[in-house]
Parts: structure tokens; C-alpha cells; sequence
């Protein structure tokens, strides 16, 4: 991926043609190995890191004309700070390994045109002083890049949402989870719509549906005629959509039964998006006897004079909490229920979905979570959200 932003932009191979060491981490522009005076009058070097604006594959014109420097604040050749570029100094976590100790503001009339301008500009700045001390510090040291800097990320394109707000490192507690979703019905397909946006290693999908008109108005996005003609199996489905984001996606055709809970070996979360029955009482005996954490989501309406009022509910279940699961119902269910049957609460299911997720989000640090709610309630008719069995 970064290999191939550098060879595609021509502002971004610019800067390695001219002998840069730049580098793409993250949704961060990097350039190390800047030489600067400290307030000793020695010199140093440290890092220089921007945010990226991309459309794809393509850089925009920087987005902002601030940049971030991992280093003592630069000084000017008699060890004075080099006030004019100065913004503010604090401890900055980026993650992906990334930090930095001070943000620098300067903007040219007009702004950056692109990475070029703006990364040697800053460069030019902050060497310019150490140049005089040392002729021989420039910011340009030819160096010969790391291999490992292309290794392929979760995703397709590079995400820059979270390191455009200073989130990754809240982002980078999300990697590396291997995540079932069990049932891809109106909830389940939301549920997946969210995790597919987070750097998990893995997505692992279960249903043995296919997926049909009737799906197509509770689910995200809006399929074609012709790809209803085809009635693919939901999770075919839902695999080719989302595997143009990530990569991880893993699509298994089949429900899970007694028989068949094998399939869940190697996951270390699952979001259950499925009726009661026999089959849900063996997943969930199979996930606490593995210490596998699990939410279990649903949602019961009744239709009435005044129209549809109901309950969504969320239930949490970990190895530390697993008295939750008593609230899980594992009997009743089916295509009678309401819920079932009218298509026309695609908002309740994203709904569902969205607590759900952000539940397993607290449970990775990545939200705060001050009360430790193991099982909520959403109250249609009252707007009310109650938490309950808190930790």
C-alpha cells in the first residue's frame, strides 16, 4: 500500500526522489531523520509527521497546515526556540508507534499545494539552523527504506478517519481481534457494516441464508434487481461488499448447530444475531467453555393502534460476568414474531446493532465506560435506555 501511494502521487515520490526518508504509517506522512538545534546548540534530528488527505489512492492538497515533530522544540542556530512556527507542546499518542512532543504552525498565502510543498517547507525550517552548525545535516539522507513499511494492512485503501482526529492510538485496541457475527439478518448485516470499518484481524461470518428481496429493505446498502436474481447467500453477499474494505472478511455458508461449533475455534469475540433454539443453547455453552466474550442481541415489537412500540435489548456476556446470560432468551423465536416478518425496521435494527457494537468497543478501552452495563434495554415508545448488571 504505501508502496504504491508513493509510486501513484507525484508529490509524494518527489519527496523520496530528492532523498527524503519518508513513510507512510498509519494515515501519518513521516519524515525522519530532520536535523535540528536544540536549546544546547547541538544537533539533533527528529521526525516530522502530517496527517493525509487521500481519495483513494490519490492525495488531496493538505487538509491542514499544521504539522506534528517528535523531538526537543527546534531552536535557531544560538540555541533560541524558533517562535514563529510555534503551536503547541504536550505529549501526542498517534499509535501505530507513533508520538510526538510538539505541533507546529506554519502557512504559506494560498496554503500547501501538496505533501511536497508542505513537508519541505516545515523541513527547510526546522534543518535550516542545524545546517549552519553542521554542513553536513541536511534532511535529505538518501536512505534506503525498509521493506517491512509495505506490509499489508487490514484494509485496502489506507484509513485515515482515525489519525485525522487523533484517535489511533484508541484505534490500534481495535486490531487484531478475530470477530464472529452469528446471524447476518437486518441487526447482524449492521453489526457488520460497523466492525468492517475497524482494523480486526479478522471478520468471520455465519449464515446459511439466502439473500432475498425481503433482506433487502432491513439491510446497509441497496442491492441491484439483478443481484436479487441471483439470491446469493447472504454472507457471499455481504463478503463481496465489504471485502472491498477489508480484508480480513471470512464467509462461512452454513448456521451454526450442535454438530458444527468447530467452526467457531480461533475466535476471541462474537456478536449472536439469531433466533432462540436449540442451536443457540449449544453456541453459547461452546463460547463460556472457551472464555469466548459474546453479545446477544433482539428486539421484541408489538403493533398497536399507535403503530409499532417495543424493547431492543443488549446482552453482554464475559468470563467475569457471565450471570448475563440468564437474560439471553434461548427458547421461542421465528418467523411468527413481528419482528420477523415486517421489513419496515431497518432503523431499529441499525439501532440494535450500533449499542451493540459500541458495548464491544468499551470493552476494548476504545470508549469510555463508567457504569460497566452488561445488559441494556432500549424502550421504543418512551425513548428510554436503561442499563442494567453493571460490573
Amino acid at each position: 500500500m504505501s508502496r504504491a501511494l508513493f509510486s501513484l502521487n507525484a508529490d509524494l515520490a518527489k519527496l523520496r526522489e530528492e532523498g527524503y526518508f519518508v513513510q507512510l504509517v498509519g494515515g501519518f506522512l513521516v519524515m525522519r531523520e530532520v536535523p535540528y538545534v536544540d536549546a544546547n546548540r547541538s544537533v539533533r534530528r527528529g521526525t516530522l509527521l502530517s496527517s493525509l488527505a487521500l481519495a483513494g489512492d490519490k492525495t488531496r492538497p493538505p487538509d491542514t497546515h499544521v504539522i506534528h515533530f517528535d523531538g526537543d522544540y527546534p531552536c535557531d542556530a544560538g540555541g533560541g526556540s524558533i517562535k514563529a512556527i510555534s503551536n503547541q507542546t504536550k505529549d501526542f499518542n498517534f499509535g501505530h508507534g507513533l508520538t510526538a512532543k510538539h505541533a507546529f504552525s506554519s502557512k504559506p498565502d494560498g496554503g500547501y499545494r501538496d505533501y511536497h510543498h508542505k513537508m519541505t517547507t516545515y523541513a527547510s525550517i526546522i534543518a535550516g539552523p542545524a545546517a549552519v552548525l553542521d554542513p553536513t545535516a541536511t534532511p535529505r539522507p538518501y536512505r534506503a527504506l525498509d521493506e517491512a513499511e509495505d506490509a499489508d494492512s487490514i484494509f485496502n485503501y489506507v484509513e485515515t478517519a482515525s489519525d485525522r482526529v487523533g484517535i489511533g492510538a484508541l484505534t490500534a485496541r481495535l486490531a487484531g481481534h478475530h470477530i464472529a457475527i452469528i446471524g447476518l439478518g437486518g441487526s447482524g448485516s449492521y453489526i457488520l457494516d460497523l466492525v468492517a470499518k475497524t482494523p480486526v484481524a479478522e471478520i468471520r461470518l455465519f449464515d446459511h441464508d439466502e439473500f432475498l428481496q425481503h433482506n433487502a429493505f432491513r439491510a446497509p446498502g441497496a442491492p441491484s434487481l439483478a443481484e436479487l436474481r441471483e439470491a446469493p447467500r447472504k454472507v457471499d453477499h455481504f463478503k463481496e461488499i465489504y471485502g472491498r474494505m477489508h480484508r480480513g472478511i471470512t464467509a462461512v455458508p452454513q448456521a451454526i448447530t450442535p454438530a458444527s461449533l468447530d467452526l467457531l475455534d480461533g475466535i476471541d469475540f462474537a456478536f449472536l444475531s439469531l433466533d432462540a433454539g436449540e442451536a443457540k443453547v449449544a453456541l453459547i455453552e461452546r463460547l463460556e467453555e472457551s472464555q469466548v466474550p459474546f453479545i446477544d442481541i433482539g428486539m421484541g415489537l408489538e403493533l398497536g393502534e399507535q403503530g409499532l412500540s417495543g424493547i431492543l435489548r443488549v446482552t453482554t456476556s464475559t468470563p467475569a460476568t457471565r450471570g448475563s446470560g440468564a437474560r439471553i432468551p434461548l427458547v421461542g423465536g421465528g418467523a411468527g414474531d413481528i419482528y420477523a416478518s415486517n421489513i419496515q425496521v431497518a432503523d431499529l435494527n441499525a439501532l440494535n446493532a450500533v449499542l451493540a457494537v459500541i458495548k464491544w468497543k468499551k470493552l476494548c478501552g476504545f470508549y469510555c465506560d463508567l457504569e460497566g452495563e452488561h445488559h441494556s434495554t432500549y424502550t421504543l415508545d418512551g425513548n428510554m435506555l436503561l442499563n442494567e448488571d453493571q460490573s
